[in-house]
């Protein structure tokens, strides 16, 4: 028992030496080097209306996305939908489910889509627009498995399929995220490890480049003009530049300094350290009050991207509403309001079905 609490209490100080390493970090010498950005907006309701802090607090199936060590934290199985429009006509969605198997984990499946909206084919000898019409879109496919080692550990890793598509080009890429969620003692209310202090860490889209080829980039070329014969029009293709993904390391602590029967009140933080942007930290917070016999409301809020240079992103908003149904059954309904500055805010809907 003295080496466990040693074990964690040397986690402990890792964890709060690496935390101010991650803020005071340098400034941002990679902005706008990736593709495939569609990837850092955030999904999960619950997350969203938390400032984005949940590596160390993710206990539903939008762990896939946060921390995939979060699956194992999952009491039941779930079903998720979550709702996202976003700035400039743009539509996300996240939908996921996760299936809990005692003794020997959690598995999981998701995908999202990233909808742009319709937009006009131009060239350059039509540049008011050709008539056509095309309609860019982004996509990841999850596939997700999470354990408990023991009740104070857990892992969690996530593979995925990245597809981008502009008209009749598109891209690919294969990527995996993980991540292990600690459990200790520290600062519980009921000297019970389930509510001491979490630490959480994960790293999110690491993989293979993308690259874009298609019809588009076919183009005839002349390349003898001055000369004549067969050179005109011989078949010629640009060739575009690979480019990374936007690759995530977040690690995050979070507390509960509340936990009665009817009444919680969790507290996190996380630290991000991104490699097209500057080092960030997010905060949130949730209050639950639970209703016998009916189930739970929660609310949050959170503040994200604390830290960073010009960033546009602020205060986030939002509640949940859990019922209980019969056969151990319920629904959960989720909002959240995120501030984005200048470009206005958007809102997240979610509803889940845990069984």
């Amino acid at each position: 028992m003295k080496q466990i609490l040693k074990y964690r209490i040397k986690i402990l100080l890792i964890a709060f030496t690496i935390f101010p390493m991650i803020v005071c970090a340098q400034k941002p010498t990679r902005v706008g080097t990736t593709v495939a950005n569609f990837l850092e907006i955030g999904y999960g309701t619950a997350g969203c209306s938390m400032g984005d802090a949940q590596v160390s607090l993710s206990n539903d199936v939008s762990s896939m996305y946060w921390n995939p060590a979060g699956l194992a934290r999952l009491k039941s199985s779930q079903v998720m939908f979550v709702t996202q429009p976003w700035i400039a006509d743009m539509n996300t969605s996240f939908t996921a489910v996760g299936i809990v198997l005692p003794n020997i984990g959690t598995f999981g499946a998701g995908v999202i889509l990233m909808d742009y909206g319709q937009m006009e084919v131009t060239t350059m000898a039509m540049q008011e627009g050709t008539g056509e019409m095309f309609t860019p879109k982004d996509m990841a496919i999850y596939v997700s498995y999470a354990r408990n080692l023991v009740d104070w550990f857990s892992f969690g890793v996530s593979g995925k399929f990245i597809n981008s598509s502009i008209w009749h080009l598109s891209a690919t890429a294969l990527a995996f995220d993980m991540g292990v969620i600690i459990k200790t003692p520290f600062f519980s209310p009921n000297d019970k490890n389930e509510d001491g202090m979490s630490i959480g860490m994960s790293i999110s889209n690491y993989g293979t480049t993308l690259k874009y080829d298609g019809l588009d980039l076919l183009n005839p070329i002349d390349v003898a003009p001055s000369e004549a014969g067969n050179y005109k029009d011989a078949s010629g293709q640009f060739r575009l530049q690979e480019w990374e993904l936007p690759l995530i390391f977040r690690i995050g602590i979070s507390v509960t300094p509340i936990k009665t029967d009817q009444h919680e009140v969790i507290l996190t933080v996380d630290a991000l350290h991104p490699n097209n942007n500057g080092e960030s930290v997010n905060v949130g917070g949730q209050y639950s009050f639970s209703i016998p016999t009916f189930g739970k409301i929660i609310l949050r809020g959170g503040y994200k991207a604390l830290f960073m240079d010009n960033s546009r992103y602020g205060l986030t908003l939002g509640f949940g509403v859990q019922s209980n149904l019969l056969f151990n059954t319920a629904l959960k309904f989720e909002y959240a309001y995120r501030d984005i500055g200048e470009l206005g805010n958007v809102n997240s809907f979610g509803i889940s079905l845990l069984f």
